[in-house]
């Protein structure tokens, strides 16, 4: 059986970023639940490397997690904010990577989530090759402080972000070519990249074989992952624009899991967790006992 966590972050950003459930709420509440632990979502309000600078706040925190009965699944890095794509220096990105994989190891965890940062419409302004040569050369280097740390870096590819091709996915993964770096695979935005094609720059490249073969594609190179449905949609922006997938709880959408889960059931995996994955859900806090449920027949089925 696989252990389930719960992304944090569904709490904490886009519906939620004007009133968040604060982090021991949350974890009060998933270990009601029946969770076994919570992917931390390392930014504010919930804990952070900004806001937990001191080791014995990092110590306070993992001995709240064993008091409240729950692991850290992984964290996702607080980057966002950051230039990676456009700037061929990528020193304040490196240095921001470096705190986060500091955080993330001094609270018992071994998977760092990152994404490429900035929006498939970078290539109107950065050639596709430079701005590849540039993600490659920054996350060789984050993998290397990743490893220094003996921590595995997990790529969470989207439509919301640069290289969000099939054809993407496998070159950035050649060229980084590192032994702790892999994909995060969201079942939601496998949808979205291999069915949808959602925000991919000039001509759409999708699969006949849907994320199935996808995870085909990607075997042995997978290294976490996020489990929730996909309604074919994309999140919205405030401006009423494609953002990055919906993230619609289990049984809103289409997916699959039949044909999905027994492929990622055998993966190669590095550990054995699977995340819930609610981000930009308005109501992901009252989705989560459901999804809960769903995903526990998923374990007894395929985990």
């Amino acid at each position: 059986m696989k252990r389930i966590a719960m992304g944090s972050w569904a709490y904490a950003i886009g519906p939620y970023a004007g009133c968040p459930i604060d982090f021991e709420t949350v974890c009060r509440k998933v270990k009601e639940l029946g969770f076994d632990g919570v992917e931390l979502g390392a930014f504010a309000p919930h804990p952070n490397p900004n806001d937990m600078p001191a080791k014995s706040q990092r110590n306070e925190l993992r001995d709240k997690m064993k008091q409240w009965g729950l692991e850290f699944a992984g964290m996702g890095a607080d980057l966002w904010g950051l230039e990676l794509l456009n700037t061929g220096d990528p020193r304040r990105y490196i240095a921001e990577f470096t705190k986060s994989a500091d955080f993330c190891a001094d609270l018992g965890m071994t998977n760092l989530r990152i994404d490429s940062v900035q929006p498939p419409t970078i290539f109107e302004s950065v050639d596709y090759p430079i701005a590849l040569g540039r993600l490659v050369k920054a996350w060789k280097t984050c993998c290397d402080i990743a490893a220094d740390r003996g921590l595995r870096v997990s790529w969470e590819f989207e439509p919301g972000f640069a290289f969000n091709k099939p054809s993407d996915i496998v070159r950035v993964l050649d060229m980084v070519d590192k032994a702790n770096f892999g994909v995060l695979l969201d079942t939601c935005h496998a949808q979205m990249v291999s069915v949808v094609g959602a925000r991919q720059p000039g001509q759409k490249e999708t699969l006949p074989g849907g994320p199935a073969e996808l995870i085909r594609m990607l075997h042995g190179r997978i290294n976490h992952l996020h489990l929730i449905d996909s309604d074919n949609t994309c999140h919205k922006d405030a401006d009423g624009n494609d953002d990055t997938s919906a993230h619609p709880p289990f049984g809103l959408g289409v997916l699959n899991f039949d044909e999905i889960m027994p492929l990622l059931a055998a993966e190669p995996l590095p550990d054995d967790w699977w995340t819930i994955d609610l981000c930009f859900w308005p109501d992901a806090w009252q989705a989560t006992a459901q999804c809960k449920r769903f995903i526990d027949q998923l374990n007894q089925r395929y985990g």
